[in-house]
């Protein structure tokens, strides 16, 4: 009977390229959620925009059509998952979408952070993903048509965005 492979000898039958996202995804999660609790969201998530910015040789490489950009950031989405999955703490979905969105971002693929929020049998609930072109990339359909999408881009400016016209205060 053949044994399952244990953690290490799959990491290292990744490709290069892949093992680099899985240490990079491993550093950016743990470096997130200390940034999250220092500087909170909006100005952590400006500093990962400044950080994916910075990385023009890798947004050179990733300029592809729409489908493949779609592809290649689902497979990073799941080396991402792979990583949380491992690291010594439990990720938050928002500390795994901010680490996902700046991971896209430094490959120069279009990434949205999106959150939302519901009431569930009274109690509020709230939810982070990454889309890229306008589909879900970490987060299943239906957990995305769960929570209502109250804000866009929340670090990218000084005031964040309402998302649908009905939302805009009157």
């Amino acid at each position: 009977m053949k044994r399952p492979p244990n953690l290490w000898s799959r990491f290292w039958r990744l490709n290069g390229s892949s093992r680099g996202v899985v240490i990079e995804a491993a550093a950016g999660l743990a470096v997130t959620r200390v940034g999250l609790r220092l500087a909170g969201l909006r100005t952590w998530q400006t500093a990962l925009a400044r950080f994916a910015s910075e990385s023009e040789n890798h947004a050179t490489r990733e300029r592809r059509d729409e489908s493949s950009r779609i592809t290649r950031a689902r497979t990073i989405a799941r080396l991402q998952e792979s990583a949380a999955r491992h690291v010594i703490f439990r990720p938050t979905c928002l500390e795994q979408s901010l680490t996902l969105w700046c991971l896209l971002r430094r490959r120069g693929i279009p990434a949205e952070l999106c959150v939302g929020a519901r009431k569930e049998a009274g109690k509020f609930e709230a939810h982070a993903w990454v889309e890229c072109e306008g589909v879900a990339i970490n987060a299943t359909t239906e957990s995305e048509a769960c929570f209502e999408r109250f804000a866009a881009n929340l670090g990218a400016s000084e005031h964040a965005t309402l998302s649908s016209p009905q939302e805009q205060p009157q």
